[in-house]
């Protein structure tokens, strides 16, 4: 494969890389803002629960400890539901790790690649250099003997 084309692997590569870099940050933040947002839920329940047993002690009427009592279990059916949402979104943010992962080593395939590649060029330039040398060396050489044979 021309070296153009692997540098355009390569920058591709790259750029996969970097997107995938991005598509974790994101899964990351939303599975933060989620825990988050299941933190509120639960404090939100939490308070709700003791205003219903301050106000409990204060004395309730059937219907107002009903009310309350539906709220607080709306808000753990809430709860019950975020928490499987959860599960979406650290799968979302393994899945996009594991892409990460898969787009680093397409990259550093690709450069190990283009690396071996310069490197054989590199030694078979040496070697042409050394052959080029060794010519020279043997030319010389010979002059010389040619030279001392002429006197």
């Amino acid at each position: 494969m021309a070296d153009n084309a692997m540098a355009l692997l390569l920058e591709r590569a790259e750029q996969d890389e970097h997107n995938a870099l991005l598509a974790v940050e994101q899964a990351r933040q939303e599975l933060e803002n989620y825990h988050q947002q299941l933190a509120q839920i639960e404090q939100y329940r939490l308070d709700y629960f003791r205003q219903m047993t301050e106000r409990g002690q204060a004395g309730l009427t059937a219907s107002e400890y009903g009310h309350l009592h539906r709220f607080i279990n709306q808000l753990d059916e809430t709860l019950s539901k975020q928490k499987l949402a959860g599960e979406h979104f650290e799968q979302q943010q393994h899945d996009c790790q594991a892409a990460f992962i898969e787009a680093r080593k397409r990259r550093r395939s690709i450069e190990w690649m283009l690396d071996k590649r310069q490197s054989e060029r590199d030694k078979a330039q040496a070697k042409r250099e050394q052959k080029q040398m060794d010519e020279f060396s043997s030319l010389l050489y010979a002059r010389r003997l040619s030279a001392q044979n002429a006197r």
